[in-house]
Parts: C-alpha cells; structure tokens; sequence
C-alpha cells in the first residue's frame, strides 16, 4: 500500500483528497494546506465527508516529509507562482519523494519545456532519486490520450483539432480562472494574463509540438489566436456576474502551422453560460461542456468526451477527472525509474488498475 500526501485542497485538490481517502490500495497520511482557515481541521473536513480520518492539514512541509510518504499528489496553483511552486515539488523530489501533480501545466509535455523550468525538478529527481508526473485532462487527456486513440483510425491525418468547449459558468473560480482570462474586463482593458503575448503557445504550444514530434513532421511554426466575445446583456452566474459591455466568452488556440496552414491546432471555446457567443460552437445539445478530438483525414473522426455527475456540475466533473490523472497514475510513477515522467510513458492499462472495488 502506497503512503500518500495530498497537497492543497482547492478546486482539483479536494477531489484527489477524497479520492485518496477511498482508495483501499492508497493510505493518507498528510494533508498541505496554505489558508488558516484550513490548518488543523481533519482530511474528510476539506472534501465534504463526514467519517473523520485523524488526518489534519498543515502548512508545515518538512513535517510531511518526515511522514516518509512514497508520494505528493501536489495540485496546488502553480502557474502564478512558478517559482514557489517549483521548489516546493523539489523540496519534496529531493527527499526521494514521488511527485504526481495537476500544477505546472507546462510540464504535460515535459520534453517540450523549457529549462528554467524542466532544470531544477530534473536534478531534485536524480538527487532524490525520485520521480515526477504532472497531467489533467485539459492540458492533459485531450492533447495526450485521446487524440491519439483518434489518429489510430486513420490512413492518412490531413488536420487534427483537438477542442475544449466549455460553460464555465458555474465555475467558482473567479480569483484565478476569471481573472487570468479576464471575464468582466472591457475592450480598453489591459491585456488579462492568458492572453498576454506568448502565454497561450507556452501553455498549449508544447501539446501541439509533442504531436508533432509523434506525427513526424517538422512544422513550420506554433503560432496561437485569441477571439474575445463581450455581452450586450447582464449575465449572472456562479462565477461572477457580467455587465454590458464586459468580456462573457473567450476562444484561443495555439496552432502548428505547416506551409502557412494550422494542421494541429489546440484550441479553447469558453464561456459564461449559454448566453455568451451564440455564434461559437457549442457542445451537443443537453451538455455544458465537451472535450472534442477532430481529425480530418481517411476517414474522418471526431471523438467527443463528455463527463456527468449525479451531483456536480460538469466544470466540477471536469476537476474529478482532473484529479484521477493524477491519482491514478500513484502506483506506476512510484515503480518509475527516476525523473520526470510523460504520458507517453504510462501504459494506458497501468492507469486503470484498482479503480474498481
């Protein structure tokens, strides 16, 4: 059985949590937490069960290392603190603890990062003689697994899409997904975060090269588009409430250009509730949300994935599957020789084993 750490318990964090204290095959036996408000309060207490564990969140990292946990499931945000974040998991990487994660989403395509980045977790790993997988399902699944379940049904791939379209509407994330993509924001306003020059192509840029280098070919180019959709009308919604004027919906991707055509292009269609940017594409009738591989090819094939849940909304659906990227991923990464982990490196089997009890 594998000691397990949980690391932050926010959107993504308190459904590995929960997903931790169910597991037979897993034992907790620590919880990260940053806000006061969180330290000292049980494990069940953070993911809305009732049975407590014993378990209480700290915020003190060298008392869960010396827990000597065989992993961290570390999704605490990282991509507005990159550097924390980053000695953070080296820290733990360092004292020869496994590391699976939702954080750093630049490392979903480790062999595409950059230096600054890739660097420091790949000498924490040789030290600890450890190992680190970071995946979700968007960055993540979509760009990872299923697109290439689609292109093993073609003779020849002439484009490949791979699409997120979402209502975020119900997502209570307002602090970090609402502000970084600028819901609310007005045409005059500065640039929000995302959309910064060069952000989009670093952050969906390496899935794009990855299946590149997979396909063979040299692309010419990753270049990447943003498209924002400002409301005429009053929208409300769980994450914020819109006025006139303000930004309701986004669409962005990042494409592989190949003779001045996108061939591989991951893109984005976001929006607050089904009021925003009409004319977008929308996921099939009945869902809020879809993740979408489309290739254009011999023959052509479209693979939708769509989640549910007899309680959550889809966008919270969204963070469960999320979190099993990760949670599954526990045993394999632990047996891994040291460093840092890809997808392409998991054998698909390896990822489902122990999940039904």
């Amino acid at each position: 059985m594998r000691r397990v750490v949980q690391f932050s318990t926010g959107n993504v964090g308190q459904h590995s949590l929960r997903a931790l204290i169910g597991r037979p095959d897993l034992e907790l036996v620590g919880v990260h937490a940053a806000g006061a408000e969180k330290i000292g309060r049980d494990a069940a207490d953070l993911c809305g069960l009732t049975e407590p564990t014993g378990i209480l969140a700290t915020d003190d990292i060298d008392a869960l290392i010396a827990l000597k946990p065989d992993c961290v499931v570390y999704t605490a945000l990282g991509e507005t603190r990159p550097m924390e974040a980053i000695e953070q998991m080296a820290q733990l990487l360092s004292a020869g603890i496994n590391v699976v994660g939702t954080s750093m989403v630049w490392l979903v395509t480790p062999h595409q990062t950059d230096d600054w980045l890739r660097g420091p977790l790949e000498a924490a790993c040789t030290a600890g003689r450890s190992s680190l997988y970071v995946n979700g399902i968007d960055p993540g699944y979509s760009g990872d697994t299923a697109v290439y379940a689609a292109l093993s049904l073609v003779t020849r791939a002439e484009s490949v899409t791979v699409q997120e379209i979402f209502d975020y509407g119900n997502y209570d994330d307002y602090e970090y997904t609402g502000t970084a993509m600028g819901f609310g924001s007005t045409p005059d306003a500065e640039l929000p975060m995302a959309f910064q020059p060069g952000v989009v192509s670093s952050i969906f840029g390496g899935l794009v090269r990855n299946l590149a280098s997979h396909l063979d070919i040299a692309l010419d180019d990753v270049g990447e588009r943003v498209e924002p959709w400002y409301t005429g009308e009053r929208i409300e919604c769980k994450m914020m409430t819109v006025e006139p004027g303000q930004l309701a919906g986004v669409r962005f991707a990042a494409e592989g250009l190949l003779g001045g055509i996108p061939v591989i292009t991951v893109e984005h269609i976001t929006r607050l509730t089904s009021a925003a940017a009409p004319d977008w594409e929308f996921p099939p009738e009945g869902m809020t949300g879809v993740h979408k591989v489309i290739v254009e090819g011999e023959p052509r094939v479209e693979v939708s994935t769509h989640l549910s849940h007899p309680v959550l909304d889809v966008t919270e659906a969204g963070c469960v599957s999320t979190a099993a990227r990760a949670v599954n991923a526990i045993d394999w990464v632990c047996s891994a020789p040291a460093g840092i982990v890809a997808a392409d490196d998991i054998p698909p089997t390896a990822m489902i084993r122990g999940l039904m009890w």
